[in-house]
């Protein structure tokens, strides 16, 4: 006997009306949010930049097909591209997540907020471009900031009670959702065409985690969020036809998203959509590691110093204990053969194993060069993970959102280093006075890295001026990047 279920077209679910809602009516008020909102666009910026010094993420910028120029295109930063939307927030967001450096927000789930710069800025950039074209005015610099400040806030707030990595799905599916929703607010479509959108992008196929874990971590994890926030673009371009959205795209029994994706879970909710993400939003300053190993890393360089003042080195441990949090051990907490960058850089081993050998971590200790040491691999076979519950409790509080590592280094001697505790890491807020002039240096370097000093200085006198950015039109801003 076949069940029957019922045809008449619902109202929309509710979680898409309230990100809907949001995008739409709500006032971003807080300075806080902006000031950081400025960092972070300057952070993400630059960590694009960088990763335009690896002809692996090279080849894969420029137009889908070779030769093909937009008039009024958006352009993309460090290039000469000037590129279609869609293609340009692929190209700004493979940029920005290549080296995994930009800002991260752990919670159930975690991710990096700043990868919906890749859609924002470009769409942002191709409407000023089209305006100016027109007649009309362009968009200015705060409104790309408010826009960042609702992605974040869409994307981790869903992130603090729900996580999609249990359920084998790709934090990028956030990306995906909430650069939907924000740029299609920018484009100027109605709420209606918004709901629309954003159930497009719930309706769509989603991406597995495949990419990042072991035996096929590969460097899809470095273009992945590019592709998410590329896909917004172009789904909310869809929307904007007038085509059709499919209101109960998470609830519809059987075929909606809680019962294929969610294992018939409805999701679930913290706090409503404010600012409270970009305000606590975790940078990454210091090191260019998955971010669960940020502290690690950190208590790592210290252990670096003491093994001199000892008058030991690597080849004297027997064994390193890391005490750390559950998210750790599930995501980086790996053994065996490392194929390439995007797998070491995921192994809290290798992050803990190279500082200790040459007192530092940078992007290129990834490579193939740096990893053929054998003193790393040797020092990686010593590491044990072990999880501190009272580390994973303080993870998910949100009144501490720790990261926290602890390392014990034990000699072949029998003697055995003071445990060294980081808890925050430099990117943390409640380390925010200390990072942020790190992350304007690391801003300046990566500057430096592909532009004359002329042109950065130019950058820099606006970037680093909240108010000169903010009424700065965005086209305008984006030329400024230009090769």
């Amino acid at each position: 006997m076949s069940a029957f279920l019922p045809n008449a077209r619902p109202e929309a679910d509710q979680v898409i009306v309230d990100i809907v809602d949001y995008v739409t009516k709500y006032q971003i008020t807080s300075q806080l949010a902006y000031d950081t909102a400025r960092l972070c666009l300057i952070d993400t910026l630059g960590c694009g930049l960088e990763a335009l010094e690896y002809p692996a993420c090279k080849k894969l910028l420029g137009p889908v097909v070779p030769g093909t120029i937009v008039p009024n295109g958006a352009k993309v930063p460090g290039t000469q591209f000037q590129l279609d939307p869609v293609q340009a927030a692929f190209n700004i967001g493979a940029m920005i997540r290549w080296l995994d450096f930009n800002d991260t927000w752990l919670a159930a789930e975690w991710g990096h907020p700043s990868d919906n710069l890749g859609g924002i800025l470009a769409t942002a950039d191709w409407l000023s471009r089209t305006a100016v074209a027109a007649g009309k005015k362009p968009l200015k610099m705060r409104e790309v900031l408010t826009a960042m400040i609702k992605a974040h806030e869409i994307q981790g707030c869903i992130a603090l009670e729900n996580s999609f990595n249990k359920v084998g799905l790709d934090h990028v599916i956030l990306v995906k959702v909430a650069s939907t929703a924000v740029v299609a607010e920018m484009m100027g479509l109605t709420t209606a065409e918004i709901i629309n959108a954003v159930s497009l992008a719930w309706v769509d196929g989603q991406s597995l985690r495949t990419y990042r874990h072991a035996p096929n971590t590969g460097s899809r994890k470095s273009w992945a969020a590019g592709d998410a926030t590329s896909r917004a673009v172009r789904l909310a371009l869809i929307a904007k036809t007038g085509e059709m959205g499919y209101p109960s795209v998470l609830t519809a029994k059987t075929w909606g998203f809680y019962d294929v994706s969610f294992k018939g879970q409805p999701f679930k909710f913290q706090r409503p959509y404010g600012s409270y993400v970009m305000e606590n939003v975790l940078f990454k300053i210091s090191f260019p590691a998955e971010f669960h190993s940020q502290t690690a890393v950190e208590a790592a360089m210290t252990l670096h110093q003491q093994l001199a003042s000892a008058g030991k080195t690597v080849d004297d441990i027997s064994k390193i204990t890391i005490r750390t949090h559950e998210a750790c051990i599930r995501i980086i907490d790996k053994h065996g053969p490392l194929d390439n960058p995007a797998d070491r850089d995921h192994c809290i081993q290798y992050m803990v194993a190279v500082p200790l050998v040459f007192g530092r971590l940078v992007a290129s200790d990834y490579e193939d060069k740096v990893a053929a040491d054998t003193r790393i691999d040797t020092l990686r076979d010593k590491i044990v993970c072990v999880e501190d519950k009272s580390f994973t409790q303080d993870y998910h509080d949100p009144r501490k959102r720790s990261i926290a590592n602890a390392l014990t280094v034990e000699f072949k001697d029998g003697k055995t280093l003071a445990e060294v505790v980081v808890e925050y890491p430099i990117g943390h807020a409640r380390r925010r006075k200390d990072g942020i002039p790190l992350l304007v240096d690391k801003f300046k370097i990566n500057l430096a890295r592909q532009l004359p000093a002329k042109q950065r200085q130019s950058i820099l006198d606006v970037s680093l001026d909240q108010d000169q950015l903010e009424t700065m039109p965005v086209n305008e801003y984006v030329d400024m990047y230009v090769i």
